[in-house]
């Protein structure tokens, strides 16, 4: 545990100077919707990206590209416009637990989220425009966008914020296209979001870390750690939370503090 709140901002700030940063782009899962220069491109690749982002860091990525190759490299036209026959190619893709079957379900629900929203970031935005309050966006996202048909088993690869899951995933894909600055790495495209309103992507490494430095003493890895987590860090920048997203998971990712 560090000894005051000053020296831990200086900490952050280092942490965040050096992962926040056009370099950190290409070995992370936001190399993926780095691709595209579109608005809906980078909103769907960032979306697949996102939901296989657990195991190794080098086969999520890789496997977010194949993902990609599957969809023609064009990701929202592929949502909108895929035929029978497109969807069914996508049965040769896996990723962990995540299969074919799951990909044409997550496809899916894009598409229906397109037709009656305009897209998931329209989704977002205008949810949030309405609520005010992320938490109850993140539920009622999963709720619409499990409302189509679907096999029961697409349900694990999106997390619970109304049953306590962490929803690391999302909150991780919620700061690439809300979260704003001049460093390259987050898009900031859905400006109707303000970055006061994200929470902290949690995992395992960000946890660790966040215990160490104090921020954090709840044990689970839970949405009440999240919680917890994200208003420590308002302490420091209430504005923009997440940027400490960066401090955290960089140096969990280097091995944890020196």
């Amino acid at each position: 545990m560090m000894g005051g709140d000053n020296e831990l901002r200086d900490l952050l700030e280092r942490l965040h100077d050096r992962y926040n940063r056009p370099e950190f782009i290409e070995e992370d899962p936001v190399s993926v919707p780095h691709c595209y220069s579109d608005r809906k491109d980078r909103e769907v690749a960032g979306f697949f990206a996102a939901t296989i982002a657990w195991g190794n860091r080098k086969a999520i990525v890789r496997n977010a590209h194949r993902m990609m190759q599957f969809m023609d490299n064009a990701p929202a036209d592929f949502v909108r416009n895929a035929s029978e026959r497109d969807l069914d190619r996508l049965g040769g893709f896996v990723h962990r637990t995540f299969n074919g079957g799951d990909f044409r379900d997550f496809v899916m629900a894009l598409r229906r989220l397109d037709q009656k929203f305009g897209g998931i970031g329209a989704y977002f935005e205008g949810r949030y425009a309405e609520c005010g309050d992320l938490r109850t966006v993140l539920g009622d996202f999963r709720e619409e966008f499990f409302r189509g048909e679907h096999a029961p088993r697409a349900e694990k690869h999106l997390s619970s914020i109304r049953r306590g899951a962490a929803c690391k995933r999302l909150c991780m894909y919620l700061r690439w296209m809300v979260r704003r600055d001049d460093r390259g790495v987050d898009f900031g495209e859905w400006t109707q979001i303000p970055m006061s309103a994200l929470y902290l992507p949690l995992d395992v490494h960000v946890g660790a870390v966040s215990r160490e430095l104090g921020l954090l003493a709840r044990r689970s890895n839970d949405w009440k750690a999240v919680e917890e987590l994200t208003r420590s860090l308002r302490r420091f920048s209430e504005e923009d939370p997440a940027r400490y997203d960066f401090s955290l998971f960089g140096v969990g990712m280097d091995g944890g503090l020196e």
